[in-house]
């Protein structure tokens, strides 16, 4: 039996002759086979660093939302108009991902014309295809990851409607019962006075008392329109958070029809994927039928040839 001999290392010796041949240098062959060994990762496309950047967006805004989440529930941290401020900032925030998600969409249907070359060079309609798909793909999960964080911010907001709602109804209510109160008591207090009256007319005069009740007077029409203009500016914000609600429900209503659109476009890539990996197996095929029908007409003209020749031959 013969014994194996390992040529190996004769190979690579020859073939490093070889290029010190051609003007290589030992360094160059050094980088090289590391180059073989260690490869560098393919560029990133355009659209693959736009997605990057817009889920960095969206993580930066949802630390934003945890990191003042405290602050905008809680009443006793910040003031109204700080929390007005971190509303602000996130309205922005969603604003710029919201405008970053559309161009990625609208990136993904300017590509849909172009062609894309496979690693020896021709162009590959599936491949082209399974890239759109995953693209929209990519848009989708985007908008699925803002609706989510959008919603978190909801519950925030619903929670400061709570508590503004919380506070006002207990002044409503104390407003009512001082009105039921004062209406009640009227007849009472009429001969309360009356009494009183007879007898302070008995020590005094009534000139002090009636200034008295004159200050009283004032200081309860005061205090009652204190409280008119606080109700106001409680109402007037609560018809506000209603509103900025509505507008935020709203927006996030539209980013979740968009997010369907993209699911239902991204169904269709992934089915005209499979439709055109079926019409290039039919293709292949009848290339097939079509090259066998050919040979076989090629032979049946032959052998019609050669036998009207033989035919010919024998009955001369």
């Amino acid at each position: 039996m013969s014994r194996v001999r390992d040529r190996a290392e004769d190979f690579k010796e020859s073939v490093r002759v070889a290029a010190l041949g051609h003007g290589y240098t030992e360094s160059q062959l050094a980088a090289l086979m590391s180059s073989f060994i260690i490869r560098k990762p393919p560029p990133k496309l355009p659209f693959t660093k736009a997605a990057i950047k817009t889920l960095e967006s969206v993580r930066e805004l949802e630390k934003f939302i945890v990191k003042h989440r405290k602050d905008y529930v809680d009443m006793h941290r910040t003031t109204e108009q700080e929390r007005d401020n971190i509303e602000h900032e996130v309205s922005v925030f969603v604003k710029a991902c919201k405008e970053q998600i559309d161009i990625l969409k609208n990136r993904i249907h300017e590509e849909k014309g172009g062609s894309t070359k496979t690693w020896l060079g021709t162009s590959d309609e599936s491949s082209r295809l399974d890239l759109i798909a995953h693209q929209h793909g990519v848009v989708l999960i985007l908008s699925e990851r803002l609706h989510s964080v959008t919603a978190q911010f909801d519950r925030l907001r619903t929670m400061r409607f709570q508590d503004a709602i919380n506070r006002a109804m207990p002044r409503k209510r104390i407003q009512k019962k001082r009105e039921t109160k004062a209406a009640e008591p009227s007849k009472p207090n009429l001969v309360l006075k009356s009494d009183v009256s007879k007898v302070e007319d008995q020590e005094v005069s009534t000139a002090p008392l009636r200034v008295q009740e004159q200050l009283l007077d004032d200081e309860t029409r005061a205090l009652q329109v204190e409280l008119t203009n606080l109700l106001d500016a409680v109402q007037e914000t609560e018809t506000k958070m209603i509103e900025m609600s509505a507008l935020n429900h709203l927006m996030s209503t539209h980013v979740l029809q968009q997010a369907q659109q993209i699911q239902y476009l991204y169904d269709q890539a992934v089915e005209a994927t499979n439709n055109v990996e079926r019409g290039n197996k039919e293709l292949s095929q009848a290339i097939q039928r079509n090259s066998s029908s050919r040979t076989f007409l090629l032979l049946f003209f032959f052998v019609l040839t050669f036998s009207v020749l033989f035919l010919d031959w024998y009955s001369k």
